[in-house]
């Protein structure tokens, strides 16, 4: 059974790395863009929240509540509660990077209207990636350590529903953010100039679900290999 243990000193640890100096690359450069426009106020001198209202109400959405939330980036549309979330940073601020933001959580409220399936289908599948996330790693490593195969492979059967639910995410969001900068665009909420702004604050944000997604591919690899390494 000890030998199991080597578990913790595998070189497939590389693929974790990896998988995490990719995600924080990502996270960086998405702060680093959001911070640069935060700095560019929009001539119309409207807020992420006067934003989100506005957009909402000509999208024939009366149901849904903006509110503030505390912290930075933590920006999130629920449609559970119907209530549109922005951070304090997007909320109150007129900044480019805070319109994109606050457009780009209307989109997942249109696409709840609209009953757009890929977001039908990641709500769906949210209690499946929970557990996932939660169970699928520990029953791996108990799997490996005690020999129970078996048990290793429910394991990565489950950590493969998180990876599922991150790859369901992509189109969400970039389908979130093209409505988002078409609206911006056609509503003159945002002149050419900061439009550009606000792409790039958004485009720097969905690649951070594809790092995550690349991430979660990768430690995926890594339990494979080690669950048939160990049958």
């Amino acid at each position: 059974m000890f030998e199991n243990w080597t578990f913790y000193w595998d070189w497939t640890y590389i693929l974790v790395i990896i998988g995490a100096v990719i995600s924080m690359i990502a996270s960086a450069k998405v702060r680093s863009s959001f911070n640069k426009y935060s700095k560019v106020m929009s001539r119309s001198g409207m807020t992420g929240a006067d934003v989100a209202r506005r957009m909402l109400t000509d999208a024939g959405i009366g149901d849904v509540s903006v509110a503030q939330v505390s912290g930075s980036l933590t920006d999130h549309y629920s449609p559970k509660d119907r209530m549109l979330r922005l951070s304090d940073s997007v909320y109150g601020s007129s900044s480019v990077a805070a319109i994109g933001v606050a457009a780009h959580e209307c989109g997942h409220a249109i696409q709840d209207k609209e009953d757009y399936g890929p977001l039908r289908l990641r709500t769906l599948s949210v209690p499946l990636a929970t557990i996932g996330s939660k169970v699928s790693i520990p029953l791996v490593i108990i799997g490996i350590i005690f020999g129970l195969t078996g048990l290793a492979r429910v394991g990565v059967v489950l950590f493969t529903l998180v990876v599922l639910f991150q790859l369901i995410t992509l189109p969400v969001e970039f389908d979130a953010s093209k409505r988002a900068v078409r609206i911006l665009e056609r509503d003159g909420i945002l002149a050419a100039d900061e439009l550009s702004g606000a792409k790039s604050v958004l485009r720097a944000a969905a690649m951070t679900y594809v790092a995550a997604l690349l991430s979660s591919v990768l430690q995926l690899l890594r339990l494979v290999m080690l669950t048939r390494r160990r049958d």
